[in-house]
């Protein structure tokens, strides 16, 4: 009884804290079969009563973040299990011996059979193979079909939930045309399961997605993570952003081809996190100068537009970032992204879930930064490493 108590205070308290931002955000980026991560960071937050008003993805994260979106408070962790269990619900082997030796063995089995057989309600190989279609025919593009991820989706999201207004939703995609980066996002426009698949339509192995005459591709070939979407909208307004990435910038020094393999990808799809809050905190921190100055003008000496500028930026929104990172275990290699095996899944949402409530409990990381700071970044695994 004491313990359930406490608990309960506990998420008042984070409550409370998150009360005091005029946002909670959710940022998840892409990486594949790793993203049941994200779903289990959602858990903690939804069981902490800390509920995102802003979700925005891209590629698996654009997945989750739309399924959280698009469906009622009461039904969201039901859905997001669902499409988990769906799409890593294959039975690999029927047993697995104990030891890091068998899951490697039994990892590379799963990732093969991805390649081979696709995954079911996402994806299968494309028969004949594209090298042999002719140029311009529509198998020619891409080594899968994707046409069951949207029926999955279209069973899994509700549209008019997604759209109403209650959550903003923001996925990145990239027009294959141009190379422009693109945000659609459900203050501009009505996301369908279209605008989904295109964020998460990764060449070679997915097709491109057509949007009103154009087509997109994933947004992780040009940035993995939407940070820096959230940082430039409303600048004014403060924010508490959980930022979950599947690919951590830093590891281990290499030793073989395999890790080599493994190291490229991690380093190629990290988030810039540091860059991103570099420049946030370099643009305010000429504010906050430009703020001093400007208050040192006699009063009858400003303009009105000076006026503005004061009031604007002696409330200049501040940015808290909780960074969760993926820690890969060492029998995960370069297809840890495409192994969907249904035991690797259930590690990764568990281990989202604890990072998350370990995180949580430290109420302080919570608390937002003073004007003057401007942004502040706090990740568990640097700074509580136990």
């Amino acid at each position: 009884m004491l313990d359930r108590y406490r608990a309960k205070a506990n998420v008042a308290t984070i409550q409370e804290i998150a009360s005091q931002y005029d946002r909670v955000a959710l940022v998840l980026q892409g990486g594949g079969a790793l993203g049941a991560y994200q779903a289990g960071v959602y858990q903690a937050l939804s069981e902490a009563g800390c509920e995102p008003a802003w979700l925005s993805g891209v590629s698996i994260g654009a997945i989750n973040a739309s399924i959280i979106a698009g469906n009622e408070p009461s039904r969201r962790l039901q859905r997001l299990e669902q499409f988990w269990q769906t799409i890593s619900g294959r039975k690999i082997w029927a047993y697995t011996p104990e030891g890091d030796i068998y899951r490697d063995i039994r990892n590379r089995t799963s990732s093969w059979m991805t390649m081979t057989m696709g995954q079911p309600g996402f994806f299968k190989p494309r028969f004949p193979n594209p090298w042999l279609e002719q140029s311009g025919a529509e198998g020619a593009t891409s080594f899968y079909d994707t046409a069951e991820l949207k029926d999955t989706l279209e069973q899994l999201i509700d549209f008019d939930v997604l759209n109403d207004g209650r959550k903003r939703l923001s996925v990145g995609a990239v027009n294959v045309r141009t190379g422009n980066f693109v945000y659609f996002d459900t203050d501009k426009v009505r996301i369908g399961p279209e605008h989904i698949m295109a964020s998460g339509a990764l060449p070679p192995a997915f097709p491109a997605v057509r949007i009103e005459g154009e087509y997109y591709w994933d947004g992780g070939i040009v940035s993995n993570t939407p940070l820096q979407y959230l940082l430039d909208q409303e600048e004014d307004r403060s924010s508490l952003v959980f930022q979950v990435d599947l690919f951590s910038a830093r590891g281990a020094l290499p030793r073989g081809m395999a890790d080599v393999l493994s190291r490229h990808k991690d380093i190629m799809y990290s988030s810039r996190t540091r860059q991103n809050t570099d420049n946030f905190k370099r643009i305010h921190d000429l504010k906050m100068q430009l703020l001093e100055a400007l208050k040192r003008v006699p009063a009858e000496s400003r303009s009105a537009d000076e006026e503005r500028l004061i009031a604007d930026y002696s409330d200049a929104g501040v940015v808290n970032i909780i960074h969760l990172i993926y820690q890969h275990k060492g029998y995960e290699g370069h297809a840890k992204d495409y192994e969907f095996s249904g035991t690797s899944m259930r590690e990764h949402w568990d281990m989202g879930l604890e990072d998350t409530q370990r995180t949580l409990r430290h109420q302080q990381w919570l608390t937002p930064p003073t004007n003057a700071e401007g942004v502040a970044i706090h990740d568990l695994h640097r700074e509580d490493p136990t």
